[in-house]
């Protein structure tokens, strides 16, 4: 665990060296979980972003995209159940004066019996090599069942009680698990309250005849509220999809893991309006949809899992996380959910319109059924430099730091440097960098020794490298240096933007 500390820090730290992430108003000490995105992060993030749109919207015909505003009528987050549910349950130690989410203290405790587990598994797969049957193991051996149970117990313990809001039933648990403050060491709890997490503003020229409203802390609302213009207006048939992505906002009580959880992050969500009954159908879609798109970055199979719900969300009928496994553990980073027709029914209450569908294959009316996918945006683009950031030895005894970020995301795709910066080498490379920027970022680099910019552009991700030298002058070709393998070959200069090309095309 310590190592992936250790390595969790050294990707903070490069992302703010090489202009991924700062953190915010940093020249004033910065503001607690809040970041801005450098020249580099802003790149990587847009370029997340337009992909799951192109995957989304594009290549899907029955699925539009919108835009709506931040700002909404208050009885929005009435009619969602935001206003009355969106809390998260508080504890505080009276000796640190540090604030915890509770549930979150219980779901450390479990994750650390599930550490145990993978430990006994460890050991007895090396004790037993080829022979080990992981799956026979884990429900026979007397240790690990008894892990197991304590797990389940626990679990549904917690979540049980959260689901009757019976917080008094939390803080006995926290007690009787004997779980102490991270900080002070001790167990001397508050008692557990909620916390409601919507931010709230006033919209209006004076205090006194100002409007509160809120911050919204999803953009699924966005989305419901205009079913019907963008069903009208774009002659939908139902199944259908509507998809947005943008700027949410969550008072969170604790905040932390980098820009894994933020009080401002950016959503990518899609609303599948569909046929009441053929829900599971369509989650079941989606569920392998979606992790086929995160498999298309060429991030390996075994750096996601599955995470189906035990306590569900009222509105739900069936959910499940694609979780990835980040430097601190396996977290969530998209959910798919089967929302029923909560959404559209609350709002066709709360507003007085009725928001349904026209069948006109069975010649009926109704409201329909929504199967969401929601993703976060900036827990994707730490998914993404997590897993793209190699420490490597290199053969001459050197080091390297390279970030092997899937080719279509890189911020820079091709870096242009000549050899040397005279005998018309670095107009050449000017020429060579003008006709290619047309189509893909590229960036222009002529200082230091041509080692230390491909170090630099390892350290960017960028996959391609392109170098102009006193050859190119006589037979129009350059080196061309691939980033992973450091492979380098010489081409003609009509040749790059085919090679590029196919380079960034999806995995799968």
């Amino acid at each position: 665990m310590a190592n992936n500390e250790d390595l969790f820090k050294k990707i903070i730290s490069h992302a703010k060296e090489y202009g991924f992430v700062f953190p915010s108003s940093e020249i004033y000490d910065g503001l607690s979980a809040v970041y801005d995105y450098g020249q580099y992060g802003s790149e990587l993030k847009k370029n997340i972003r337009d992909y799951w749109w192109k995957s989304m919207v594009q290549f899907n015909e029955n699925i539009v995209g919108i835009d709506a505003a931040i700002f909404m009528h208050p009885t929005v987050w009435k009619a969602s159940g935001h206003v009355d549910a969106f809390n998260d349950p508080l504890i505080d130690n009276k000796d640190s004066k540090k604030r915890y989410r509770a549930d979150v203290l219980v779901e450390e405790y479990l994750a650390k019996i599930e550490d145990k587990i993978n430990k006994e598994v460890e050991k007895a797969s090396k004790r037993f090599g080829d022979a080990f049957n992981k799956e026979q193991y884990l429900t026979t051996n007397p240790r690990v069942v008894e892990y197991k149970t304590k797990m389940d117990t626990v679990s549904h313990r917690l979540y049980s009680s959260l689901e009757k809001n019976d917080l008094v039933a939390v803080k006995e648990l926290i007690e009787e698990l004997e779980i102490v403050c991270p900080v002070s060491g001790s167990r001397n709890w508050t008692e557990v309250r909620q916390f409601n997490l919507m931010f709230a503003t006033q919209m209006g020229s004076t205090a006194e005849g100002a409007d509160t409203i809120f911050l919204r802390p999803e953009t699924a609302q966005g989305i419901f509220v205009n079913f019907l213009n963008v069903m009208k207006t774009g002659r939908m048939k139902i199944p259908f999809g509507i998809a947005q992505t943008g700027k949410a906002f969550r008072n969170e009580i604790v905040a932390r893991q980098f820009i894994f959880r933020m009080r401002e992050f950016e959503q990518m969500e899609m609303q599948y309006f569909i046929k009441p009954g053929n829900e599971m159908e369509w989650y079941h879609y989606w569920k392998e949809k979606r992790l086929n798109w995160h498999l298309s970055l060429g991030i390996p199979r075994e750096k996601y899992r599955f995470h189906d719900h035990e306590k569900l969300a009222h509105y739900a009928n069936a959910a499940a996380d694609i979780e990835f496994e980040f430097p601190f553990g396996f977290k969530e980073l998209e959910g798919i959910h089967s929302r029923t027709d909560f959404d559209l029914g609350a709002h066709q209450k709360f507003s007085g319109k009725k928001l349904q569908y026209f069948d006109p294959e069975t010649n009926e009316s109704y409201v329909p059924y929504v199967v969401e996918t929601s993703i976060g945006l900036d827990r994707t683009f730490l998914a993404v430099l997590s897993y793209a950031y190699n420490e490597e030895k290199l053969e001459d005894g050197s080091e390297r730091v390279v970030l092997k970020i899937p080719p279509m995301l890189a911020p820079i795709k091709i870096a242009v440097m000549p050899l040397v910066k005279k005998d018309g080498l670095a107009e050449k490379a000017r020429e060579i960098m003008d006709s290619l920027k047309i189509d893909y970022m590229c960036q222009y680099d002529e200082k230091d020794a041509i080692g230390r910019r491909y170090r630099r552009q390892d350290a960017i991700g960028t996959p391609y490298a392109v170098t102009v030298d006193y050859d190119t002058m006589k037979d129009n070709t350059v080196t061309i240096r691939e980033r992973d393998s450091m492979l380098q070959v010489r081409i003609p200069i009509e040749r790059i933007s085919e090679i590029v090309r196919e380079r960034l095309k999806p995995v799968v």
